[in-house]
């Protein structure tokens, strides 16, 4: 196997010693990149001498965004270990099972977790837990300690992992995703080569540990390019947009959701954010009458698709393009290669609907101890993405919706984003979600949700007739109920399977 230079704060300790990499915005705390790899050296040491720790071992961390996790990160990139990144938002259950897949050697808890950590079925039985408090004393970059000493690297391969982050598990179990030293490094040149990212590059940090934006859209490449991540236990639009102008920030990520919220507070018309070069928006399609908001600030969206098993960051719509574009994910970022193909594999025209497949070397190799959904996913050589999607004839690509949101009605395919995009153009609709729900005569038919924006007021009566000038009789929903809100999971996507209870 292919050995794989992993060691990015030994680097930039000889580079750039005194530049500030990670600041934690509630402490005011900050980690130098000379600071960082002495930390993670400490802690290599003594995860290896204390806690026998190995090559390939777990550990995982119940925690909020700390810099804890960026020194456990720069002591995983020297040992070999694998991180586990755990959703501290879910049941004692969840959690119960999360542990049991992944059996980690190491458990990193935050104190605000302890009950729920305790309250598991494995708990009894887990190999040993070091309190993230006693973590932060031992790592406190003031303190001089014995085992401030070089430590020898792990020989670390290409494709050895570095985290296992678990999907959301929307529809079943979570799956661990499997992500490499390799796609770190591709994901970040991917990044870099599509984004203006360097070591002036300086972003705001929002996005929960335990999903792979929180990692890997911005701050991974940021670090490898020797950039700049303030970090925020969570989002609060405005702090958010407070700091977008206090911190210079040069690019930021969220999902439509904040945007949309922080676009909403009387601060924004004030702010000036003059070192912003544009947005990242992802998760789900970004409306036109908030990017042009974003627009007259002179704050450029870019749209793009990702996935925890693959990149993330997989393709890029150009700013200029966000209004031509409208709904598209844009075009494949450098060392992306993508197939839209028919269930057995073979490509679809330009303009035909098809799943979208991904190779390249940002591909996971597969799920951790699950064999089956390895093989169902990563096809030939290509990961199937579980996505409908369509290239128009200049390229740009267009996701249709995940294929398990599909329903058929009367016998004709429906997908839900469709549905959305058509009610979403509507000035009086601010959200929108739609799903397939039993029917007599049609099999299944269309139930909207929708949340109108402030003041609005509209009937069910003229949204149908809005729908038909977009939209094919068969896709036009049947019952419409409106909302004050939509239910959001932890990433501010629509929480789905709470609408279909």
């Amino acid at each position: 196997m292919e050995l794989f230079e992993a060691d990015w704060a030994a680097k930039w300790a000889i580079y750039h010693p005194h530049k500030i990499a990670f600041k934690q915005y509630e402490s005011g705390a900050t980690l130098k990149f000379e600071q960082l790899n002495k930390l993670g050296n400490r802690l290599a040491h003594e995860l290896s001498v204390s806690y026998n720790l190995q090559k390939g071992d777990r550990v995982a961390v119940l925690a909020e965004n700390c810099l804890e996790y960026l020194m456990l990160l720069a002591a995983a990139q020297k040992m070999g270990f694998i991180l586990v990144p755990l959703n501290y938002r879910l049941a004692v259950a969840e959690i119960d099972f999360l542990l049991n897949d992944a059996q980690p050697q190491l458990v990193i808890v935050e104190d605000r977790f302890n009950q729920l950590l305790a309250e598991t079925k494995v708990f009894p039985k887990l190999p040993c837990i070091w309190p993230l408090e006693d973590l932060k004393h031992f790592c406190d970059p003031t303190v001089e300690l014995a085992q401030d000493v070089s430590f020898k690297n792990a020989k670390i391969e290409a494709d050895d992992p570095l985290f296992i982050l678990y999907t959301s598990g929307t529809t079943g179990f979570p799956k661990g995703a499997l992500y490499t030293h390799k796609m770190l490094f591709w994901n970040s040149l991917n990044t870099a080569m599509s984004l203006i990212v360097n070591s002036e590059s300086r972003t705001v940090n929002c996005m929960p540990p335990f999903h792979t934006g929180g990692w890997n859209v911005l701050m991974m490449p940021f670090f490898h390019h020797g950039g700049y991540t303030c970090l925020l236990k969570k989002f609060d639009p405005e702090l958010v947009l407070q700091l977008l102008e206090s911190e210079s920030v040069t690019i930021f990520m969220g999902v439509p959701t904040m945007l949309k919220m922080m676009a909403e507070l009387p601060a924004f018309k004030q702010t000036t954010l003059p070192n912003l070069h544009y947005i990242i928006a992802g998760g789900e399609p970004m409306p036109i009458p908030l990017i042009e908001q974003w627009h007259q600030k002179e704050v450029p969206i870019r749209q793009g698709y990702g996935m925890t098993e693959v990149g993330p960051n997989l393709t890029s719509l150009h700013q200029e393009d966000a209004v031509r574009k409208k709904g598209s994910i844009g075009r494949p970022n450098f060392y992306v290669s993508i197939k839209i193909a028919d269930a057995q594999g073979q490509e679809k025209a330009p303009g035909q609907a098809g799943e979208l497949l991904l190779k390249g070397p940002m591909v996971t190799p597969g799920y951790w101890r699950n064999p089956t959904a390895t093989a169902q996913a990563i096809q030939h050589g290509w990961f199937h993405s579980g996505d409908m999607a369509i290239r128009d004839k200049e390229g740009y690509l267009y996701i249709v919706d995940r294929i398990k949101n599909m329903f058929i009605s009367g016998g004709e395919n429906v997908y839900p984003a469709e549905v959305e995009r058509a009610l979403l153009s509507h000035t009086c609709i601010s959200e929108a979600a739609v799903i397939g729900v039993k029917d007599e005569k049609w099999g299944e038919v269309g139930k909207a949700f929708v949340v109108l924006t402030s003041g609005a007021c509209i009937t069910e009566t003229q949204l149908v007739q809005h729908c038909k000038t977009q939209l094919a009789g068969f896709k036009v929903p049947k019952y419409f109920v409106f909302v004050a809100a939509l239910p959001k999971n932890d990433t501010g996507k629509i929480d789905r399977r709470a609408l279909i209870k």
